[in-house]
């Protein structure tokens, strides 16, 4: 297949609002925007000014009356508690209408903010797709998330009403999250109206009286509500991201712009249609679950799925085939690191061949780097093309992949290939200028963000433009530091804060990364820049090595040192490494490298809302100890 790719990327710049009005037509509108960019209030630009619409009528309505209503919208898939659940678009859309119905009965109307703390169950997508349907603006908090994080999120969306479920259910254990909502909204100043609890046969909740409904008697007897028509510039929803202030910043998602952009990704980007399964194994308190579990794959009319579940231990590193077996998945995305955990625990992939694949032809990864052995060990063991591409909560989809749907480049292992169309992408350096190709700088996108990136940050114009265009003015600053090739593709090397100065040499930790990853040994690895009187900054590296293998550790790091000196040479000063069980994640799977660098310069830290499990910053701790940091002094 040729590749359209050059064409598509070029009409997108140079006619940006030929190029986005043409994709806009694929959708429902209860009236045409007046202008495609509205650029008045530069550089707060609005995508569909004057347009009427509504996001869950296109997700749902929208297909129904199309014919399609018989066919699968949503497969709830739980491994945890042995539950498989399908909902047909007629059926989704019915619970979706009623759920609207019983929040409007309790008050919620177009513009009301409702937060939502459960996890990945059918009456989470449900309640998301109901709030769009009435106009409300919906901020998914992860399930789980510690109480003082969700009172900040509650203080500043100022909910009308909260949805939760009793409990949230991981291998091996249960998680109470209302005794956690309740310590919340006891330490905000906010205060819901209402709570709304499902309660979950695992364990249930103590509801409070006057305040708190259970599920079944919050849908009782409500009548269905139609789709409220809002306009395009109206809110969809906030999603909260942790700000380096310690605030998090509240990112507004738009219904006009983020309905294009979705579905326009969904062909060009993921190469899917109406009809097919795609499955984004990811949780909907992340981007990735608003973005490719709810909204772009009901949108394009496909068959999503909402899976409860890990990629290993439920029940084993079979999991994600048994899925995409069982239900016949055409595309899978899932981040990097899910696929390390399997790599981990089934180093030579004996568990897919127990499967039958036969349907599933593309693999995205994002969210972390993905590194070149991961994607050769995919790309070997399952025979499908592995796509790494890259983006960001605030985007809210892919800023550089390689788009299937308009014909596949070639792979350069490492990159995420070019900028998405509508994506102008630059690398500057301190002084605003552009990098020469394969100099690393910061990555930044040039105004305007294409349609379905933020507009703003929820009622925080100010700390928008501080946190994302001042360094760069005309600029989105992505905090990436990277570079492009003279083909125009682009390598995201590390965060622009993880780019260390050893002894006046700016390097990047994600490219030592790279090579301690394509040890045969090394299931996965983070390399942090700690401080050092002499030099600066020196780098150190924290491995963990892949199921099976037993040799000393003393060996395997020598190794690692050899290979790194081989391969970015001795200025790398890379002399430090230690193998380690487990490295410290959040929830979505980055790798904490900011908290390790704390740990070992000795600065005082605190856990991350997002970690998946503090103890291993104790572990991680005891490991820098033994190599001496912090340095005492």
């Amino acid at each position: 297949m040729t590749s359209s790719y050059d064409a598509v990327y070029a009409r997108s710049l140079k006619d940006p609002e030929g190029f986005w009005g043409q994709a806009a037509e694929e959708l429902h509108w209860k009236k045409r925007w007046d202008r495609v960019l509205d650029s008045s209030r530069a550089p707060f630009y609005r995508w569909f000014a004057g347009g009427v619409l509504n996001t869950s009528y296109n997700a749902l309505d929208f297909h129904v009356a199309r014919g399609r209503g018989r066919q699968a919208a949503l497969i709830y898939d739980s491994p945890v508690t042995g539950t498989l659940r399908t909902f047909t678009y007629a059926e989704l859309r019915d619970e979706v209408a009623l759920c609207a119905g019983a929040l409007r009965r309790i008050g919620v109307e177009k513009g009301d903010r409702v937060i939502l703390y459960m996890p990945m169950v059918p009456e989470a997508v449900i309640a998301m797709l109901a709030c769009a349907r009435l106009g409300a603006i919906h901020s998914v908090v992860f399930g789980g998330f510690a109480p003082k994080e969700l009172a900040t999120r509650i203080d500043d969306a100022r909910p009308k009403v909260m949805l939760l479920a009793s409990c949230g259910i991981e291998p091996g254990r249960t998680i109470a999250y209302k005794p956690m909502l309740d310590q919340a909204i006891e330490m905000s100043r906010h205060k819901p109206e209402r709570c709304v609890v499902l309660q979950r046969p695992q364990l249930l909740a103590e509801l409070v009286p006057g305040r708190d409904l259970e599920w079944g008697e919050f849908l009782a007897g409500a009548e269905p509500a139609e789709c409220v028509p809002v306009a395009a510039t109206d809110p969809l929803y906030i999603l909260y991201t942790s700000g380096t202030t310690g605030i998090p910043k509240g990112v507004v998602r738009d219904n006009g712009g983020h309905a294009v952009a979705l579905k326009w990704s969904m062909e060009n980007v993921y190469g899917v249609g109406a009809g097919e399964v795609y499955w984004a194994a990811s949780d909907i308190g992340w981007v990735v679950g608003h973005s490719y579990i709810v909204y772009g794959p009901l949108l394009k009319g496909c068959t999503t799925i909402l899976y409860e579940g890990k990629p290993v231990g439920t029940p084993d590193p079979g999991a994600f085939w048994r899925v995409a077996s069982q239900h016949g998945v055409n595309v899978l995305f899932t981040a990097p690191t899910a696929f390390r955990a399997i790599k981990r625990d089934d180093p030579t992939g004996s568990h897919i061949a127990k499967y039958d694949l036969s349907r599933f032809r593309t693999l995205f990864l994002a969210g972390e780097r993905c590194d070149p052995d991961t994607l050769h060990w995919a790309e070997r063991n399952l025979g499908v093309p592995v796509i790494d591409h890259w983006w960001q909560t605030e985007t809210g989809w892919p800023i550089a992949a390689n788009c299937v749907g308009l014909g596949m480049l070639p792979v350069k292992p490492g990159s995420p290939t070019k900028a998405v169309p509508g994506y102008d992408v630059r690398i500057l350096g301190a002084d605003q200028k552009e990098r020469p190709r394969g100099e690393i700088g910061t990555i930044v996108v040039k105004l305007p963000l294409p349609p379905g990136c933020l507009p703003t940050l929820w009622q925080k114009d100010e700390a928008y433009e501080k946190a994302y265009l001042a360094a760069h003015p005309g600029h989105y600053l992505t905090a990436d530091a990277g570079y492009q090739d003279e083909d125009d593709y682009l390598y995201i090397m590390s965060r622009v804060d993880d780019i260390i100065n050893v002894a006046g040499h700016r390097l990047s930790t994600g490219g030592m990364e790279e090579v301690l990853a394509s040890h045969p040994d090394v299931a996965e690895c983070a390399v942090v820049g700690v401080h050092d009187e002499l030099k600066g900054e020196i780098p150190v590296g924290f491995v963990v090595t892949k199921a099976g293998v037993n040799r000393p550790h003393a060996e395997i790091v020598a190794e690692l040192t050899q290979k790194v000196r081989d391969t970015i040479g001795a200025v790398a000063a890379f002399k430090i490494a230690v193998v380690v069980k487990r490295l410290p994640k959040t929830r979505s799977g980055k790798i904490l490298r900011g908290t390790i660098k704390k740990i070992a310069d000795g600065q005082p830290y605190s856990p991350p809302a997002t970690i998946d499990d503090p103890a291993i910053l104790g572990e991680i701790a005891d490991a820098l100890k033994d190599l001496g940091y912090p340095k005492a002094g």
